[in-house]
């Protein structure tokens, strides 16, 4: 699998962050487009899960963390 320059740092970000992983607004703030965080789920590198806030529990928020297989790509 090839990865561009891109999706490596943005794995490798995912990585310095721990099990939680980050929110997909934090990503975009970074400078990460939504494309690439989906591109990174549909290879299987990373997963993506909705996480509702709880003030009320209005708030929706997507979470993006590495899967071991994104682990794997970036040091192969």
């Amino acid at each position: 699998m090839s990865l561009t320059a891109e999706q490596r740092r943005a794995l490798a970000l995912l990585t310095s962050v721990g099990r939680d992983g980050m929110t997909q607004p934090s990503l975009t703030t970074l400078g990460f487009d939504a494309s690439v965080t989906a591109g990174l789920v549909n290879e299987g590198l990373a997963t993506q899960t909705l996480s509702r806030g709880r003030a009320g529990g209005n708030t929706e928020v997507v979470r993006i963390r590495i899967k071991a297989a994104g682990r794997r790509a970036i040091k192969g």
